[in-house]
C-alpha cells in the first residue's frame, strides 16, 4: 500500500508464499545489519570500541543496542528455515540469503579491523559465521524461554561476549 501497488501487483512478483516470506525475512535481516553497521559507525566515532579486548560484554552489548524488537525476526527466520529444510529450491534461496547476511557482517568486522580498533585471530568471514551462529542459537533459545526483548538482548550479548575473547587478539 505505501508504494501505491494493488495487492495483486505485489503478489505477482512472487511465485509462492514461501518466496514472499523469504523476501520479508531478507528485508528484516538487512535492516538489522544496517542498524548494527550504523551503531558500529557511531561507536567508532565516539571511541566506544577502544576497550573491546578488556570488556567484550560491554562492547557487544553496545554494538547490539539498536532499536527494534527481534522477536518477529527470530520467529520469521525459524519458520522460513523449517520450510527451507523441506523444499530444496527454497533451501538454496535461504542459503544464498544467509550467505549475503554473513558477508555483510564480515564487512562490518573488516571495517572494524581496518580502523585498527580490533585485531581478529580468524578471517572476518569465519568470525561472522561464528558470531551469527551464537547470536541465532541464543536468540532462539531466549525467545523460546519467553524472555522479553531486553532479556533476549542481555542473554545474547553475554553469549557473544564469551566467544569474543576467542576471536579477538589482545
Amino acid at each position: 500500500e505505501p508504494a501505491g501497488f494493488p495487492r495483486g501487483a505485489f503478489y505477482s512478483n512472487f511465485e509462492t508464499k514461501d518466496e514472499r516470506f523469504l523476501e520479508l525475512a531478507g528485508r528484516v535481516a538487512r535492516a538489522r545489519v544496517q542498524s548494527v553497521r550504523e551503531r558500529v559507525a557511531m561507536l567508532e566515532r565516539d571511541g566506544g570500541l577502544t576497550d573491546v579486548a578488556t570488556d567484550a560484554l560491554t562492547v557487544v552489548q553496545q554494538v547490539l543496542d539498536v532499536s527494534g524488537d527481534d522477536r518477529l525476526a527470530i520467529l520469521l527466520m525459524s519458520e522460513i528455515r523449517i520450510h527451507a529444510l523441506r523444499d530444496p529450491r527454497l533451501g538454496a534461496a535461504y542459503l544464498a540469503q544467509d550467505a549475503e547476511m554473513r558477508e555483510s557482517v564480515a564487512q562490518i568486522i573488516t571495517d572494524i579491523a581496518e580502523a585498527k580498533l580490533i585485531r581478529f585471530r580468524l578471517p572476518a568471514d569465519e568470525v561472522a559465521r561464528l558470531m551469527l551462529t551464537v547470536w541465532e542459537s541464543e536468540s532462539v533459545r531466549a525467545t523460546m524461554a519467553g524472555l522479553d526483548y531486553a532479556a533476549v538482548c542481555r542473554r545474547t550479548g553475554e553469549e557473544l561476549a564469551r566467544v569474543a575473547p576467542l576471536v579477538i587478539e589482545v
